[in-house]
């Protein structure tokens, strides 16, 4: 499956005006993803032509694993502009088994030519990797998770794990982790193997495009020490929290449904987790229109490792 319009054809402004988006909404979408990277006002400009350079049209092959594909589902539900008519149209998605039309011979077809390719590839990886039992909890197109990921990933130009089972094992590692689940680095660090963990359950969406932004741009991407870009994970959710105000002066919401909860008093006492989570999720909001503290629901920390038996139980701290 390739989607997108190569060099030499209509130019975007044309073939975002066929899909009916204007440059306007384009330009927005760029201010968003160039306030992710921390970039200001000034980035948009610098986003908007590495996402129509046609010459850096990255090929993309994105493998699932042990998932969910809840963050698949949250990528593909990206609004303003959508998903399908946008970013899909600036890159080269070669190989994504929830939404490609190729099943069975022809899939596996598709996969081997990507990943093959002299041009290259960007490898994303969505899901933990089954370990015990030589990987035998987990089968794609009669090869094991461990292997078909043993084969392919370092043959990546760059290798992104998506979510935070593919970064740190996810729920799939949970105690007691029967199956061995493991993160991309986890499973593969021997290999030498180091994902750029994209952490979230699920990730907000203009991480992962800034961080393809960035890669297309040549920049270097600083991580922190878990393997995260410090573009996107270098603040603590607490301090970025709009109740912060309010914890500060010691309001606390007793229960979800009280009226201080209402008023966007703190939820701490509710089981927040915020000061103990570093993402960007106060500032990038998913759709650019809510985020969970401000939805009325505590941070459960779903962007640190072993978050289902670390942080739980989610209501009490």
């Amino acid at each position: 499956m390739r989607i997108g319009i190569g060099t030499g054809e209509k130019n975007y402004d044309e073939r975002l005006q066929q899909q009916g988006i204007s440059r306007r909404d384009f330009l927005k979408f760029c201010s968003a993803v160039a306030a992710c990277m921390g970039l200001g006002a000034s980035g948009a400009s610098a986003v908007a032509a590495t996402l129509t350079n046609p010459a850096r049209r990255p090929s993309l092959v994105y493998l699932h694993t042990a998932e969910c594909t809840g963050c698949s589902e949250a990528l593909l539900r990206t609004t303003q502009p959508f998903l399908d008519t946008l970013i899909l149209d600036t890159i080269s998605l070669d190989y994504h088994e929830t939404i490609m039309a190729a099943a069975g011979e022809a899939a596996e077809e598709a996969l081997q030519n990507a990943v093959n390719a002299p041009e290259g590839f960007i490898c994303i990886v969505e899901g933990a990797i089954p370990t015990a039992m030589d990987g035998k909890y987990g089968y794609i197109a009669g090869h094991t998770m461990f292997d078909m990921c043993k084969n392919i990933l370092p043959k990546a130009k760059a290798v992104i794990s998506y979510g935070t089972c593919a970064a740190y094992g996810g729920v799939q590692a949970a105690s007691p982790n029967p199956t061995g689940a493991k993160g991309v680095s986890d499973a593969f660090s021997s290999l030498g193997i180091t994902p750029i963990n994209i952490a979230g359950c699920p990730p907000n969406p203009l991480n992962l495009i800034g961080t393809l932004v960035a890669f297309l741009q040549g920049k270097k991407i600083e991580l922190d020490q878990l393997g995260r870009p410090l573009m996107f994970f270098s603040e603590c959710v607490h301090d970025l929290c709009e109740r912060l105000p309010h914890f500060r002066a010691g309001e606390f919401a007793p229960s979800f449904d009280s009226e201080e909860a209402r008023k966007g008093w703190c939820l701490y006492d509710l089981g927040c987790k915020g000061p103990r989570t570093y993402n960007n999720c106060p500032k990038v909001r998913f759709n650019e229109t809510n985020w969970p503290v401000a939805a009325g629901h505590p941070c459960i920390g779903c962007s640190e490792p072993k978050f289902w038996d670390t942080m739980a139980p989610f209501y009490s701290n």
